[in-house]
């Protein structure tokens, strides 16, 4: 009796430990309060998730500025087919290229773009590609700024290092089932990351970051639609709405709060956080980023840089935040680097489209401010962990310190 009681505890115990470790969270847990207590308006974080992101999301140094000297021969004077950066100084160029090789190519060096002995030659398809990416910078930093703000993005924002940003996406491939006898499956029940190994439709990209199809949940009539928009307001669409909250969820490591009223989850103007409008223009930034820039040059990229369908690798919230609230926790990388901006004599950018029920493009709604609060772990909290959340509730940023 006495070995059985044990054998007993013994697997209780194994089957308490393995499912902590299943659930991938075990405390202490921090919360955030970003509203009014009672509404649900808070953030949870594991702080060593948090520590583990943290350092993922460090921005590298700056490299030392170059003094601009009057009269400098631009670099396009100099070198032969530049076509992008022409207006740089001769030293400011060579600084550029020596951040963008560390960015991208750490490991191949300038012959990741560039044939030794003719850095003019474009037979490389990567240095191709690279102009391309420079004139989509140039266009986030200088007509996105309802997203990016002032912080802007540099090449380093999506790829960290890696010759492709870690975190891209490509159109699945077809259903494939023996003369449809399965019928449609609307892109559910496989077990795909993209949407947390859930039964929801695994590809929530295609639809609204390269497609515009409209993002609703329900709509005010039964099946009033009709055209492109018909079905769009129904339980069927409302899945991949919550295929693409789950993946802009993980994507800043936030929950549905950070972006949403819990009382008016529908809602814009003061009953939103000023989050959802930058949201709202983020989607749209990297529609126009996926249909301006990456599928143009989809024949430049050889087969083996093509998905499973022959697409391009294109964009999504990942791309950039890669877990973080804001990509590299709002280090503003962009303002060192004058390469990372259009030219003066670039043609001023299109105003960015306005979101719902905001007055205009620029100004979102205004949010009453609300105390910061600070995120306290329960009792017996690590206290080595050096990762403490922070919330400016009249913001909902966190900080990481």
């Amino acid at each position: 009796m006495m070995f059985t009681t044990a054998t007993f505890r013994l697997l209780i115990a194994s089957t308490v430990a393995l499912l902590v470790v299943g659930c991938g969270e075990r405390p202490p847990i921090a919360v955030s309060q970003t509203g009014f207590r009672g509404t649900a308006m808070e953030q949870v974080y594991n702080p060593r998730i948090l520590a583990t992101q943290a350092a993922l999301n460090k921005a590298p140094d700056v490299a030392p500025a170059i003094v601009e000297v009057p009269g400098t021969p631009r670099a396009g004077a100099i070198y032969q087919n530049v076509q992008v950066l022409g207006d740089l100084s001769v030293g400011e160029f060579a600084r550029t290229m020596a951040a963008i090789t560390e960015w991208v190519a750490p490991q191949q060096g300038c012959n990741y773009c560039h044939i030794a002995g003719n850095f003019a030659d474009d037979s490389v398809y990567t240095k191709v590609v690279a102009r391309k990416m420079l004139q989509m910078t140039h266009k986030i930093n200088a007509g996105w700024k309802t997203h990016v703000a002032e912080t802007g993005v540099t090449c380093y924002t999506c790829h960290r290092g890696n010759n492709i940003p870690k975190e891209v996406w490509f159109k699945p491939e077809q259903q494939k089932s023996a003369g449809g006898a399965l019928g449609n499956d609307f892109g559910q029940n496989r077990a795909a990351a993209s949407v947390g190994l859930s039964s929801l439709p695994y590809d929530p990209f295609t639809p609204y970051f390269l497609d515009s199809k409209p993002i609703r949940v329900n709509g005010k009539e039964a099946m009033a639609m009709t055209g492109t928009a018909a079905n769009r307001s129904s339980t069927k669409q409302a899945e991949s709405t919550y295929a693409t909250m789950m993946h802009w969820s993980t994507s800043l490591g936030v929950n549905c709060t950070y972006c949403h009223n819990t009382q008016a989850f529908a809602e814009w103007g003061a009953n939103a956080t000023p989050q959802r409008a930058t949201a709202w223009y983020g989607i749209r930034m990297a529609r126009e980023l996926n249909n301006e820039y990456m599928v143009p040059i989809t024949n430049v990229f050889p087969a083996n840089r093509l998905g499973p369908t022959g697409d391009v690798a294109k964009a999504n919230c990942a791309t950039c935040h890669q877990g973080a609230y804001k990509p590299l926790y709002g280090a503003a990388m962009a303002k060192h680097y004058p390469a990372m901006y259009p030219s003066v004599k670039a043609a001023e950018p299109a105003v960015a489209p306005a979101a719902p029920g905001l007055p205009q493009a620029d100004a979102p709604a205004a949010v009453p401010a609300k105390p910061e609060v600070k995120a306290e772990g329960k009792p017996g909290a690590n206290p080595e962990s050096k990762a403490v959340a922070l919330v400016s509730a009249s913001k909902a940023e966190v900080l990481v310190k």
